[in-house]
């Protein structure tokens, strides 16, 4: 990653005392502040919560969030509580069964990843043990690195969709909100698409910056320059 680039980039002192001036101060900052799981916790996960995650991120994407989680008791209960063995077993005609069921969001090619992201965990749980401490090893200084996994392993998981799974899962990503792209565009650390190799590791490397800077988890980093820019003033 070129110097010049992270050149442009603040420290970490001028970003929290941003968010600070905008939020109503120090203690307001870090009451909205919220913080990852720690990877031991995250590696207790069970895989089948990884399944459901990912599949409710799936879901919700082009989708009203909350028709998604008011139907979402509906999801666990048609398809085992997502227990990855049970859900391999699902043939293509129960599967279509369960995409015309009102109870749920009827969608087949939405239904389909269900079972196509139980086997890609199925396939990394044979190597790593678990799905959960596959993810709980993974470093967050290249967490872009396992968003390029789910995209390229699993279905339907690029963009913001594996990232905003993780997060909600609990692990350590910083999220490529609306502010953070228009930040660092601002910034001339990123230009062109927010999603190319180039822009992602450019972004990578300054929330590597930031931490070393600040001990901070990416979270809560992604959070403050959100708190820093954009339309979220403090009333």
């Amino acid at each position: 990653m070129s110097d010049n680039v992270l050149a442009n980039l603040e420290d970490y002192r001028a970003i929290y005392q941003r968010a600070c001036e905008r939020k109503g101060g120090p203690n307001a900052v870090e009451s909205l502040l919220s913080e990852p799981l720690s990877n031991d916790a995250i590696a207790h996960l069970g895989d089948d919560r990884f399944l459901a995650e990912f599949s409710k991120k799936v879901f919700q994407s082009g989708f009203v969030w909350r028709v998604v989680r008011n139907k979402w008791p509906e999801f666990e209960r048609l398809f085992f509580e997502f227990t990855i063995d049970k859900v391999l077993l699902m043939p293509d005609e129960m599967l279509e069964k369960r995409a015309q069921d009102p109870a749920i969001i009827r969608n087949y090619k939405k239904v389909q990843t269900i079972r196509d992201n139980a086997i890609m965990i199925d396939a990394v749980r044979r190597e790593h043990g678990s799905f959960a401490q596959f993810v709980a090893n993974w470093p967050a200084n290249d967490i872009i690195g396992l968003w390029a996994y789910l995209k390229k392993h699993g279905a339907r998981l690029g963009g913001n969709t594996g990232p905003y799974a993780l997060r909600a899962l609990g692990k350590d990503t910083f999220l490529l909100t609306r502010d953070l792209t228009s930040y660092f565009t601002r910034r001339g650390i990123i230009s062109g698409g927010v999603n190319s190799k180039r822009s992602l590791n450019a972004i990578q490397a300054s929330f590597n910056q930031l931490q070393e800077q600040s001990g901070r988890s990416m979270q809560a980093l992604s959070m403050l320059i959100a708190f820093s820019v954009g339309d979220n003033l403090a009333s």
